[in-house]
This record gives structure tokens, C-alpha cells and sequence, in this order.
């Protein structure tokens, strides 16, 4: 019988970097998505291929079923990537590929995977599901992070989330700012490695209980914030901390330091989405400056 899942692709409002250490982070689940069709086969092997958000195929790969072996794919980076997760699904439960003889398995996404909203997380979630395995521990063992984008995944409202002794506390909140129309996502045109952004932050020297301590404060008072001034005054403390720390120039100094609004990076610096605030002047300005991807808070987040 044919299954089919699907998970929410992530923003991380604040927390970046932090939230690996047990900051408090508030994070919104998008609109915008991947799912996962799983059809048993008698083929005797996996055969996964992968569709964009404009229904053309951008990888293949055909794995041996008793081994997971790659017999033929369209890109090796990937398919080693997708054998380390389908490796650690079946040692989470041995008994996922006895369900049948062969399986046919689409991914279809729903967004442009250069977007960063969490191809990877999607993949991981649907994964887990079909696997009946725990999607943290399937992250976490096959390539670590903080698991908010898993959080996201899973939930259908904005989050806050928390590493409290390793353990993911995850709570649905009411966060509905009566300025959200003042909100956009910026896409900065690059991919980040969140891999590499995150080795980055490792190597710095600073106070981690105090990092931790401003950013969960930082988190507390945007989830509360009633006016837009106010919740940009939170932006800009959260930038300058981070900025201090990661020793980078905030994203408004280096990319847009004459825009009217304010500019806050949002999970890995340097790539992906930025948060901006201002009005129908933005999409001007940003597109301008060739920034041609904006999209307003109301249209991102999951509704």
C-alpha cells in the first residue's frame, strides 16, 4: 500500500548559534514544505528519486536493498548523504525494509531547495515517520544540530524550543504580532553550510551561559513585544550580541546599511533568509538591490 508524509520547512526567528547551547529559540514552521510517497515493489532494490518545487526531478539513486549500497545515482554526495540516513533508519528499526521486496519513494518539494528552508529537516522528518523511528535521535546520529528545524517539522504553529540537558522542550505559543504585515523574508541569493557556520561558532571565544542567558531574554521579550519599535530595538540586541560573538559585521552593515528598516540574520549568518521590517517600499529597495525573493511574513508562515 502506498504512504505518503509530509513535514513543514523551518525559520528560526532568534536563537541562532545559542539555541545549540540551550538558548531559548523562537522559531515559526512555513508554509512551504516536503513530502515523502513510499510504494512497495518486487524489484528487489530502493529506487528514490527526487522532485523541486517545479516537479522536475533534480536526483536519482537506485540502493540495493540488502545493503543499501549505491547501484546507480545521479549525484554521489547526495546518495551518500541519503545512505547514512536510510543506514540509520533501519538500525533504529531493522524491520523497515522487511515490509517489502522493493519500494519506489518520491520526494516532492515545495520550495527551491537554494532557499534553506529545510530540505534536509523535511527529508529527515518524513523519514522518521515512515521508519516509525524518532526523527532527534535519526538527526542527531546521522548528523547532529540543535533539532528545531525537526521541531518545525512537526508542528503547525509558531514554537518556542529549548535543549534542556539534551532533551527538545517544545511549546506551541500565540505569536500573532499585530505588526506582522511590517515583516519580510529577505533571501540573501546564497546557501549557507550550517555545518560550516556552526564549526565557526564553536571556535569562538566567549561567555556561553552568558550568550545563553541575553538570547532567551531577547526570545522572551519579541514573543511579548507589542509594538514594532519595540520588536526592532530586540532585532538589533539580538544582531550586535551574535555579531560580537561570531565576530561578523551585522547583515545590515555589510549588505544593506541605507535601508530604512531594520535587517536581522536569521539561523546560519551569511546565507538563507533574512528578517526585515518595513512596507511596500521594501520590495523596492531589495529588489534593487537584486535581491529578487521577498516574501512577507503573512504568505511564510504556516496559516
Amino acid at each position: 500500500m502506498k504512504k505518503a508524509f509530509y513535514s513543514n520547512g523551518k525559520l528560526l526567528l532568534s536563537g541562532e548559534y545559542a539555541i545549540l547551547d540551550g538558548a531559548l529559540g523562537l522559531a515559526i514552521p512555513t508554509s512551504y514544505g516536503q513530502s515523502l510517497h513510499v510504494t512497495p515493489t518486487t524489484s528487489g532494490i530502493l529506487e528514490w528519486t527526487s522532485f523541486d518545487e517545479d516537479n522536475t526531478i533534480w536526483f536519482t539513486a537506485q540502493f540495493d536493498l540488502a545493503d543499501l549500497k549505491v547501484i546507480s545515482t545521479s549525484d554521489e554526495a547526495t546518495s551518500q548523504t541519503l545512505t547514512t540516513l536510510l543506514l540509520e533508519a533501519n538500525a533504529q528499526n531493522p524491520l523497515l525494509l522487511t515490509d517489502s521486496d522493493g519500494f519506489q519513494i518520491e520526494t516532492h518539494l515545495t520550495f527551491p531547495k537554494s532557499w534553506g528552508l529545510g530540505t534536509s529537516s523535511t527529508l529527515i522528518n518524513n523519514l522518521a515517520q515512515w521508519a516509525r523511528v524518532d526523527a532527534y535521535q535519526l538527526l542527531w546520529n546521522a548528523f547532529g544540530g540543535s533539532g528545531y528545524d525537526i521541531a518545525c517539522a512537526q508542528y503547525n504553529s509558531p514554537i518556542t524550543y529549548q535543549l534542556k540537558n539534551g532533551v527538545p522542550q517544545v511549546e506551541k505559543i500565540d505569536f500573532d504580532p499585530l505588526f506582522k504585515e511590517s515583516l519580510y523574508f529577505v533571501h540573501l541569493n546564497e546557501k549557507q553550510s550550517s555545518k560550516e557556520a556552526i564549526a565557526n561558532y564553536r571556535k569562538q571565544q566567549f561567555d556561553v551561559s552568558e550568550l545563553v542567558k541575553n538570547v532567551s531574554s531577547i526570545t522572551k521579550k519579541l514573543i511579548a513585544a507589542p509594538t514594532l519599535a519595540g520588536f526592532e530595538v530586540l532585532m538589533e540586541e539580538h544582531e550586535a550580541l551574535l555579531s560580537k560573538v561570531l565576530k561578523l559585521k551585522p547583515v545590515k552593515q555589510r549588505l544593506f546599511p541605507d535601508y530604512f528598516g531594520t535587517v536581522k540574520s536569521l539561523g546560519a549568518w551569511g546565507g538563507d533568509f533574512v528578517l526585515a521590517t518595513g512596507d511596500e517600499k521594501s520590495l523596492d529597495y531589495f529588489k534593487a538591490k537584486g535581491y529578487e525573493t521577498v516574501i512577507p511574513y503573512s504568505k511564510m508562515i504556516l496559516q
